[in-house]
């Protein structure tokens, strides 16, 4: 921010320079790109472009999202991390076709969040890392859909037990959280580990040949695991390390 609290300069985007500046992606969809741009305003002549598919407005200067940004009902993709944004509009929750939604690194606190939050059905992925959330709204464990969300790098000393419980949820981002204890976050990111077409039923729901089919399976597999030779003891070579396994966990990462 500018001495004495005045906003920076940004740069004008007209109508003119925001058609100028929209892409077509890969898979054919519409994206309006005006990342890295100075940009301290929303600017408002491109809601004129509401037939979009995608909007990057990340990396500016941008303070405050207006509730106009609703009338881009097509958008699946809004990316507008990196600002000085310190709330979101409620109508944000009028934007049902959204699959990607990243905030991160802002300004938002969990009152910056909007319990309309909750109507966005479709969403995919939520990224609200880097941000000074001091709790998760529970509102989140209402989107069904998710698969994954970031809360990375805030100040979160708990996580709902609804958002670990999501049914489609595969990645939960809660590093460097303030959290009781150390290894809390692992806790939350095993809680999400799941096997696929996994079935579990208590005995007393299977009928007794099928009852029996699984004790003859579990006595078999048994009978293979203590007839297994044991491993034989590898050696240790204290001095060697596996080539790029600090940047392979890096890029694991995330964010």
């Amino acid at each position: 921010m500018a001495k004495g609290g005045k906003s920076p300069k940004g740069k004008k985007i007209t109508l003119n320079v925001a058609k100028n500046c929209i892409k077509i992606t890969f898979d054919g969809r519409k994206r309006l790109d005006l990342s890295k741009m100075g940009i301290t305003t929303f600017p408002k002549c491109i809601l004129r472009l509401n037939e979009i598919d995608e909007l990057d407005l990340s990396r500016n200067m941008i303070r405050k999202i207006p509730d106009s940004i609703s009338k881009f009902q097509n958008l699946r993709w809004l990316d507008l991390h990196s600002n000085y944004i310190d709330k979101l509009p409620e109508s944000i929750g009028q934007m049902t076709s959204l699959l990607f939604l990243n905030v991160s690194n802002n300004r938002l606190t969990t009152n910056g969040l909007p319990v309309e939050l909750n109507q966005l059905k479709n969403i995919r992925t939520v990224n609200l890392g880097l941000n000074h959330l001091d709790s998760v709204p529970t509102t989140l464990g209402a989107l069904k859909e998710l698969h994954e969300v970031g809360l990375h790098d805030n100040l979160l000393t708990s996580i709902p037990a609804g958002i670990s419980k999501l049914p489609k949820l595969k990645k939960l981002n809660v590093k460097r959280n303030p959290f009781p204890k150390p290894d809390e976050s692992d806790m939350f990111v095993d809680s999400i580990k799941r096997l696929e077409n996994l079935y579990l039923v208590e005995e007393k729901d299977l009928c007794s040949s099928c009852l029996q089919k699984c004790q003859q399976a579990r006595d078999k597999l048994n009978k293979i695991r203590s007839m297994a030779p044991s491993a034989p003891r590898k050696a240790i070579f204290s001095n060697l390390v596996s080539p790029n396994s600090t940047a392979k966990e890096s890029q694991e990462e995330w964010r």
